[in-house]
């Protein structure tokens, strides 16, 4: 894993913190954040709370954008090409995260149900990220995992940010941004992030699933299985159940 700097505190980070007092005040519940009918991405729920947090903690006025990137995604990098070329090679979604910083819907991923044992790679340039074997359900909405390869690069922040508005998580070989690390990984007792205490939560459009046992790839910008109805409606509100009889 390795370590990139950016200046300042970054209101982009602050889904962490959103997310740790939900589940507090929900007594921990995995439904903390799982409205999979929501619209609102990360950062803009991060757009809700960064005055009452951000405001309180730092009394500083806030102009960066929820999205800004204040190192380039290109320079630096092994692969490296220019804005029309990826946008050319990736899909419109995987263009947005991996190269605008972007945060796809919670529960839009077909990787976020994910349970397979394999290696997620990056979709820009297929460096191996993260390990089946490190993948948890967090209730998020995004998929989730423990700890990372050495082919991911984290933003080196100080304490006091890590521990408020965690950090961003890029491919360290294309510079494509993949989500946020945050240090909440205790809340998720029974599961590879409580020993870690990391929760790297990724954007699964920026992730290609390679199964272990040869099987087709797994895009992730790929939507889950559409629910019916019945399994979308409360149970006390599902038409009863008829059984067919013999004749």
């Amino acid at each position: 894993m390795k370590a990139f700097i950016t200046p300042g505190v970054s209101t982009a980070r602050l889904h962490g913190n959103y997310i740790l007092h939900t589940r507090l005040e929900n007594n921990l519940s995995d439904e903390s954040t799982g409205d999979s009918s929501s619209s609102m991405s990360r950062r803009s729920l991060i757009e809700k709370t960064k005055q009452s947090v951000i405001g309180a903690t730092l009394a500083s006025p806030i102009t960066e954008p929820a999205n800004a990137a204040s190192k380039s995604r290109s320079d630096g990098y092994p692969v490296q090409y220019s804005e029309r070329e990826w946008a050319y090679m990736l899909s419109g979604s995987q263009y947005n995260i991996l190269r605008q910083g972007g945060t796809e819907r919670p529960y839009s991923s077909i990787l976020e149900g994910e349970e397979r044992d394999g290696i997620y790679q990056c979709a820009g340039c297929k460096t191996p990220l993260f390990s089946s074997s490190m993948k948890f359900h967090s209730g998020t909405g995004w998929p989730s995992f423990a700890a990372c390869s050495e082919g991911v690069e984290v933003e080196n922040v100080n304490a006091f940010q890590a521990n408020l508005a965690g950090a961003e998580v890029r491919c360290a070989t294309c510079g494509g941004h993949l989500g946020d690390v945050f240090n909440d990984g205790f809340l998720f007792v029974n599961t590879p992030a409580f020993k870690t205490g990391k929760r790297y939560c990724i954007d699964g459009a920026a992730l290609i699933f390679k199964p272990s046992d040869s099987s087709e790839d797994v895009y992730g910008d790929t939507p889950p299985p559409r629910k019916n109805n019945d399994e979308m409606m409360p149970s006390f509100l599902q038409p009863p159940k008829i059984n067919p009889t013999n004749r």
